[in-house]
């Protein structure tokens, strides 16, 4: 029951909170120390929680630094701790060119410009390629302890990763001596760490040993540490067929010298050690190690491969992963295992920090928060359609950016399908990165969660698409400029996908990427970046564009053949087909590249380029975005027949989000005709699509139905049943397709601060999409905003009490601030921290130390 009087104390702390957040009067600390952190941050445990061992792959804990990977299973006898590194991948750099794709091409659109929809899909496989490579694993720690471990008492057990500091910790008792392990993934020292103690002395015994499903040979050195090398196969497993999607005989290509190429080598080096006094270590079979007798020991796990880039050979590449296993060893052990953990901690928390969220229902709930954060986080996921528990949301958002710091940090690869996290030899998709949806929402938590250096790995990653696909863009189309399809690899693949068009072939996946470029500027207004990095990639990719864009006889440039991306339709003959001429989603693209490339251009000095003078002139012809007869968006360029009204992909709606042409106030027609066609689309889809439904619904300012979305993802998958689930969380969080896909917990994370802060480079809207009565009570600190502001805003009883603004990029910029149809305007100057009332009126400002 409620005690008495507790409506008020609540009120009484949401306003301490605030002042806290805010200082006196709604108003924020002059240092900067005082504006980035806040008792708000420490009020609640953000941890995922289990209190047994993992049964399945998706109950491990993650962990991460980037890099190197791993997953933890928390076994109390037998334990496997599954790990990753982030360039093991199958292959070797290929040709991404087609020369008989010219042919196909003109042949694929003579069928569409004469209404053969179908005869042209069925022509359009011979434009498809080959399968992307795969990502591959690492292997296993593998921990054998001693017979004192088959029985342990199971209610002292916990397994829990902790996101304020990235550390996953297993705990249990078994005959009265209490063991712990505590593991993290330090991206400073590029190790794995796992410290195991007892409360009782001389009480660890325990077997370690590394293991691989991939070709190696393991052994333990003179030093006895444990060395496990090997190899990643040079050429995929075949991947399966789809349906009838086996093109014509191309070209033969030239004698292959090397039909079992080699592949990127790996090494991974295992070091122990161990407490003093008693404590022994033995080498066993030459191949494992035995800790006997000790208080502690701490395992370091450092691991390379030989991928040098994705245009060199691995038989071609001078990189020695053992000896560079052996230095990140050797520096790595020059630190105490309290100093690592340190530098860890110090190094994550720069980044995890940067936001807080608090999230409460009504102050007369009766919801005990704190109780609920003790539970396994399975049982959360499981009655929060029950409960709606609001700091479940508040763990998973945060979770998001947890992942995202761990799977992408700056020289590292591209967070993957997976992020970074895979135990199969044929993952799901391959691993690989899909560019129709999925690593660009990896990516959208990057600027408006306050985690902009996570995002360095997708440029560098844009650049090397850019090299292969110029000539991908010149063999196969004849265009200048780059190109990229709908699936990628490490080796930067840009040609066509295999199979069926519907999926195969989409020239589209590059310019997406490239409103990533822009987007980076318009948060963080580096003009360094704008000018030495994005600039040159956005022209190529409109360059790209002009060439790809053809007349057609009503006047408009169109993209011919075109798909929106798997998704078929009927023809109007009545036969299905997935083959046309300007898809929606491709003429929203185009759009968004084209304006970027122009307000970059003025913003360096570059608006009378010839370059910029072609698109200026293009835009004007480029095929709209359309309502249909129903009043939704037209998917394609004629309103056909759509046999799947509810599927997957919300591809025609990407000017609402994650694009910017669709907009509430300036589109107002087309905006109904989106909330239209979301109706039509329904709630159901995997993880992904319900994640970006609820920011397409929190674009249009709909709080109901952008927060039905956040609650439809709460659906706890069964990993045995699977196939029986759409969507859902895994027990450990992890998103479901099903299977595991990472897209969804990054696009979560995104969503939800949609619902909480959107800008644009003019505009700042305050909690656009609040779900008033559900999260009724609360503050988020942190978010960014486009114009290189960060944003806090606290408020009670869903109404706003006050917000903060700041800058630190060293540029002034004028703000439109906006909330429930108030509106007023205000010049944010770099280094000066602004505090408004809940009536948009600056009521304080101070200098930003």
């Amino acid at each position: 029951m409620m005690p008495k009087g507790f409506p008020i104390l609540y009120i009484v702390l949401v306003v301490l909170t605030s002042r806290l957040i805010f200082g006196p009067a709604l108003g924020i600390s002059a240092k900067d120390k005082d504006v980035w952190s806040s008792k708000m941050e420490s009020e609640r445990n953000l941890e995922v929680r289990f209190n047994g061992a993992a049964k399945h792959w998706t109950d491990a804990l993650p962990i991460g630094n980037g890099r190197l990977g791993a997953m933890i299973w928390g076994s109390v006898a037998n334990e496997t701790i599954n790990l990753n590194e982030d360039t093991l991948w199958t292959g070797t750099p290929g040709n991404y060119t087609d020369p008989d794709a010219p042919n196909t091409l003109h042949e694929v659109r003579k069928l569409v410009d004469i209404g053969k929809f179908a005869e042209a899909t069925t022509a359009a496989v011979n434009l498809t390629g080959d399968p992307s490579d795969v990502y591959q694993l690492l292997g296993d720690i593998k921990l054998e302890f001693d017979d004192s471990h088959t029985t342990f008492d199971e209610k002292t057990y916990q397994r829990v990763l902790d996101l304020d500091t990235a550390t996953v910790k297993v705990q249990y008792t078994t005959n009265e001596v209490e063991y712990v392990r505590k593991h993290f993934a330090s991206n400073p020292d590029e190790v794995i760490v796992i410290k195991i103690s007892a409360s009782k002395p001389a009480s660890l015994n325990f077997t370690v040993s590394l293991d691989s499903k991939l070709h190696h040979y393991s052994y333990v050195n003179d030093k006895k540490q444990i060395i496990m090398d090997g190899s990643c196969p040079g050429k995929r497993i075949p991947p399966k067929v789809y349906g009838n999607d086996t093109p014509k005989p191309r070209t033969p290509p030239k004698p292959v010298k090397d039909r079992n190429p080699k592949g990127i080598q790996y090494s991974a080096l295992l070091d122990l050690q161990i407490s003093e006094g008693t404590c022994k270590l033995h080498v066993i079979n030459g191949k494992r190690l035995y800790v006997e007798g000790c208080d502690w020991a701490v395992i370091l796990l450092a691991a390379s491969s030989s991928f040098d880039g994705p245009f060199t050979k691995p038989v071609d590449s001078k990189a020695d992963p053992r000896l560079k296993s052996l230095n990140t060893m050797n520096s790595a052990k020059k630190y105490t295992y309290e100093d690592l953990y340190t530098r860890h901690v110090d190094d994550y928390q720069a980044l995890f920090h940067r936001v807080s969220l608090k999230l409460s229902k009504s102050a007369k709930s009766t919801m005990l928060q704190n109780d609920l954060n003790l539970r396994e986080s399975k049982e959360r996921v499981r009655s929060f359609k029950i409960d709606e528990d609001p700091s479940l949301v508040e763990l998973l958002f945060q979770y998001g950016r947890y992942l995202l710091i761990a799977s992408s940090r700056p020289g590292t690869q591209v967070s993957n399908l997976q992020g970074i996290w895979n135990n199969d030899i044929e993952p799901a998709w391959d691993g690989a990165p899909h560019l129709n949806i999925n690593m660009q929402m990896n990516y959208w938590p990057s600027l408006s969660c306050n985690l902009r250096e996570c995002q360095e790995p997708l440029f560098d990653y844009i650049s090397s698409l850019s090299i292969n696909g110029k000539k991908t863009a010149k063999v196969n189309y004849g265009a200048s400029g780059w190109v990229a399809h709908q699936v990628s690899d490490i080796w930067a693949k840009t040609s066509p996908d295999r199979g069926q068009a519907v999926w195969a072939l989409w020239q589209m996946g590059g310019a997406w990427l490239s409103t990533h470029l822009w987007e980076h500027y318009t948060y963080t207004l580096d003009k360094e970046f704008l000018r030495n990095k994005a600039y040159p990639l956005m022209e190529g990719c409109t360059s790209f564009l002009l060439d790809w864009l053809i007349g057609s006889p009503g006047g408009f440039l169109e993209t011919n053949p075109s798909t929106s991306p798997e998704h078929t339709f009927t023809a109007p003959d009545g036969k299905p087909a997935s083959v046309s001429y300007s898809s929606t989603m491709d003429m929203q693209i185009i759009e968004e590249v084209f304006s970027a490339i122009v307000s970059a251009a003025e913003e360096l000095g570059k608006s009378g380029d010839a370059l910029i003078a072609r698109v200026n002139k293009t835009r004007l012809r480029l095929y709209p975005t359309r309502i249909g007869r129903d009043g939704s968006i037209m998917e394609w360029a004629q309103d056909f027949k759509d046999p799947e009204v509810h599927h997957r992909h919300l591809s025609h709606l990407f000017g609402l989000f994650p694009g910017n042409t669709i907009q509430v106030e300036k589109t107002p027609e087309l905006c109904k005709a989106a909330e239209t066609t979301l109706y039509k689309r329904g709630e159901e889809g995997p993880g992904w699509s319900t994640t970006w439904k609820a920011a397409l619904w929190a674009r249009l300012h709909n709080s109901d139905h952008s927060y039905r979305m956040v609650k439809h993802l709460f659906d706890l998958v069964d990993p045995d049943h699977e196939s029986n689930f759409e969507g859902g969380l895994y027990g450990n969080l992890f998103t479901a397709h099903p299977p595991f896909q990472i897209d969804a917990n990054f696009g979560f994370s995104a969503a939800v601060a949609e619902m909480l802060v959107q800008s644009t480079v003019k505009d700042l809207y305050l909690l656009p999409a609040l779900p008033r009565d559900k999260w009724a009570n609360g503050c988020v600190k942190g978010l960014k905003a486009r114009g290189g502001v960060t944003v806090g805003v606290c408020w009670s009883e869903g109404n706003l009490d006050g917000f903060g603004i700041w800058s630190k990029d060293g540029m002034d910029v004028v703000k439109k601030l906006h909330y429930r149809g108030n509106t007023a305007t205000v010049e944010i100057s770099s280094g000066i921290v602004y505090t408004f009332d809940k009536d948009l009126k600056c009521v304080k400002t101070d200098t930003l130390l």
